[in-house]
């Protein structure tokens, strides 16, 4: 008898309570880039139901956020979780939610995970997902369906007709967008034309527009200086983004934007100046970044040319091809930020493990060139002989960047396992959002916590369209984060990546806790959000 009376009692406050979470005296950042407020947050049914003063009101569970900020869920605006979330294993999408994403835009660099985009949906539909995710159409992806094994070729007008058919069956499968791998292939045998073609399909479905351009400094990753072929510098490339969104009247994304190479840096300035003077002739056309020095996912930097890799003895007996070699083995090192910014990962002999080119180059009394050169011929069987990672940024340009209101935050990275098994991924797998906290707002002040708030919630939101997701609103879906300004931190480094993120302690994915108490859940609450 008196186990059924606690029990009927328990059933009485859970059927009375106002909310099934209630998040109390937390500091409310609602995504606008308005200073924080202190205010209670009640959820009800996955969303935000109530925002204010909620003393009195009883909910199925109450978290005090006293001294803690309560933001939006984070938005990875440039995501590469779409072959990770296929996985069942990787479906909580673990590394992203620690770091507290709670919607992630996948299919980037004109890559669709599965085509058609249903299946896609379909199989994230029926595995659950830990967050949010939204689908992009790949351009490359689409390209070479239509195109096939000439899909390194300009495309015909009839080639661009089926095309068009294809983007707006992604689109009525539930895309927001169109995204490009410009400086990929076969993304970059393609014309500005097409593009704008294409972009043009998804118009009527109110989507936007994201690329990784045509290139990111001085010249494309794929261009060697001996190249005499022609190729378009940064500038270039944000002009033609600039096109696109001009003639198609689509929301136009520039994605992780940099000024890539130290021959480079300092470009930014031209670059956003490019993009404020667009929108202020009324285009569209926005940014989007992740906080770090170095590109490249794996850290895989080759300084030895593809052309020579397979003979390179023989190229240097050859005096025209040796010539040739040394220029282009220059050309990369002041790509990926000179000589005492390119540093050893993996090599045979440990005394070079974590030093600079120029280190190596100067133990060995060679210049940088030589030293590469070495380092292919006397290292691992690989390209390059060795993993480098090239520190090819400057924070000059990041901060400029970072600064700009049009400028989203992304990661531009993927989905992993916890531990070796992951592979040498760059730390943005797990650290890209908090690290944009701690080092630039906290440690550097060069932005405002407001401002990368914005940057990381309502401005994506804006971007993709999303009316009820990035603010605190009542009404909105209860994508909620809380955090520690005091502790939040990004932990991954590029000798240990496999860390996640500290001092975000909930986070919260259509109102289900999927990091509980600083301990991660594995719930799968996320959607496939559709237009």
């Amino acid at each position: 008898m008196r186990l059924l009376s606690v029990l009927l009692f328990s059933l009485s406050i859970l059927v009375a309570a106002d909310y099934d979470l209630l998040i109390r005296g937390g500091r409310v950042l609602d995504g606008t880039g308005n200073p924080w407020y202190v205010a209670d947050v009640g959820v009800q049914s996955g969303r935000i139901q109530k925002v204010g003063n909620l003393a009195g009101s009883s909910a199925t569970r109450v978290i005090d956020a006293g001294g803690k900020f309560v933001s939006p869920g984070f938005i990875d605006l440039h995501s590469h979780s779409d072959i990770g979330l296929l996985d069942p294993e990787l479906r909580y999408n673990l590394n992203m939610v620690a770091q507290g994403i709670t919607l992630s835009v996948l299919n980037q660099d004109g890559r669709s995970a599965r085509w058609p985009l249903r299946e896609q949906r379909e199989i994230y539909g029926k595995q659950g997902l830990g967050n949010n995710v939204a689908l992009m159409v790949g351009h490359g992806t689409v390209r070479s369906r239509v195109m096939q094994k000439s899909d390194n070729q300009p495309a015909t007008d009839a080639d661009i007709r089926a095309m068009q058919q294809l983007v707006e069956e992604g689109m009525r499968d539930g895309a927001f967008g169109l995204s490009t791998g410009l400086e990929y292939v076969p993304g970059r045998f393609s014309g500005p034309r097409e593009v704008i073609e294409l972009t043009r399909a998804v118009k009527p479905f109110d989507g936007f527009y994201i690329s990784h351009e045509r290139s990111e400094g001085k010249d494309p990753m794929w261009k060697y200086a001996s190249d005499p072929a022609r190729a378009v510098d940064l500038l270039e490339a944000v002009e033609e983004t600039i096109r696109i969104g001009r003639e198609t009247g689509v929301p136009v994304v520039c994605s992780h934007l940099k000024a890539k190479g130290a021959n480079y840096w300092g470009s930014s300035h031209a670059a956003t100046r490019l993009i404020r003077e667009a929108r202020e002739q009324g285009i569209e056309i926005y940014a989007d970044q992740y906080p770090y020095e170095t590109s490249g996912s794996d850290g895989n930097t080759v300084l030895i040319p593809q052309w020579a890799q397979g003979n390179l003895k023989g190229q240097l007996a050859d005096l025209p091809s040796a010539r040739r070699l040394r220029l282009d083995i220059e050309h990369e090192i002041a790509r990926r930020g000179g000589a005492d910014r390119i540093i050893v990962y993996e090599f045979p002999e440990a005394k070079y493990i974590e030093k600079s080119l120029a280190w190596i180059a100067a133990d060995r009394k060679l210049s940088p060139v030589d030293a590469a050169i070495w380092i292919q011929m006397n290292g691992l069987p690989r390209p390059g002989g060795a993993r480098m990672r090239g520190f090819s940024l400057s924070e000059l340009d990041i901060d400029h960047i970072m600064e700009q209101e049009f400028t989203a935050t992304c990661t531009d990275g993927g989905t992993v396992g916890l531990g070796a098994g992951g592979g040498a991924v760059h730390a943005r797998f797990y650290g890209a959002f908090p690290r944009k906290i701690r080092r630039y707002v906290v440690e550097r002040r060069v932005i405002s916590l407001p401002f990368a708030i914005r940057s990381m919630t309502s401005l994506a939101a804006q971007i993709m369209g999303l009316k009820d997701r990035g603010l605190i609103r009542e009404g909105n879906w209860a994508d909620l984060v809380v955090f520690d300004l005091a502790t939040i931190a990004d932990k991954a480094t590029f000798t240990q990546p496999h860390q996640y993120a500290e001092g975000i302690p909930y986070v919260f994915v259509n109102g289900i806790a999927v990091v509980d108490g600083g301990k991660l859940t594995k719930a799968t609450p996320g959607k496939v959000l559709t237009r």
